[in-house]
């Protein structure tokens, strides 16, 4: 595929090669304004790659080096994810400036981008996740509008559909077993969510995180039915 070479001076050296990969909207007006800021050394963050709405890839940061997008993070037992990680900017004006679909180009240049990255280093499905994913309480990109079903299609990640299982809906304020099989459940899929038994806010704002990524025509932080039933089939299918 051919990149847009756009380096950024906001990286440093990575300790360890890259196993996971995390996708983010810019969450700006327009993509200028987010290249502009990915590339400003006062703003301190950066991505690998940043992904326009027509499909054009622009390179920001060598895939060796560790740039500064995920911040403050967790995922599967790990914190501070940037040295872990390759970070993709995929252009979308997000939840604060109109929040929009995410065109068919951009999609396959997401999707294309992906599969090439992942013949380079080692990267299991299980490790392709959102930033929303790795902090749930702070962020919500890309969002409930990004297509994980199509990438999970073309061979990145996961996505399951199954009948709701049995059972009354679990909320913010309730308590018990019910709650801490279900903090159990998103802890080993690899949110932070250690179990306590108690449905907090922390623990609301991890369902709307697993929601926006896997069940996203409802996103409410309420562990109805449904979203209990895809979070058991993702563990069974080792995700």
């Amino acid at each position: 595929m051919e990149l847009i070479p756009t380096p950024s001076p906001n990286f440093d050296a990575r300790t360890a090669p890259p196993d996971m990969i995390v996708l983010h909207y810019t969450g700006m007006q327009t993509g200028q304004a987010a290249l502009d800021r990915l590339r400003d050394p006062e703003a301190k963050v950066s991505a690998h790659y940043l992904i326009e709405e027509d499909g054009r890839v622009f390179s920001l940061v060598a895939e060796e080096r560790r740039a500064w997008h995920a911040g403050v993070s967790f995922w599967k037992g790990r914190r501070n994810l940037n040295g872990a990680s390759i970070g993709i900017e995929i252009v979308n004006p997000g939840h604060e400036f109109g929040y929009r679909p995410f065109p068919d180009a951009q999609v396959e240049a997401v999707i294309e981008l992906i599969g090439d990255i992942r013949t380079r280093w080692t990267i299991e499905d299980n490790q392709i996740v959102g930033h929303s994913d790795v902090a749930p309480d702070r962020k919500e990109d890309p969002g409930e509008l990004f297509p994980w079903k199509r990438l999970a299609e073309a061979g990145h990640g996961y996505w399951v559909e199954v009948p709701p299982a049995p059972g009354a809906a679990l909320a913010e304020g309730e308590s018990g077993s019910g709650v801490f099989a279900l903090q159990a459940g998103l802890t080993r899929l690899g949110y932070d969510c250690a179990p306590s038994g108690e449905y907090e806010p922390r623990t609301a704002a991890v369902v709307r995180a697993f929601q926006r990524r896997w069940r996203p025509e409802r996103v409410d932080g309420i562990a109805d039915g449904e979203t209990r039933a895809r979070l058991i089939a993702l563990l069974r299918l080792g995700a």
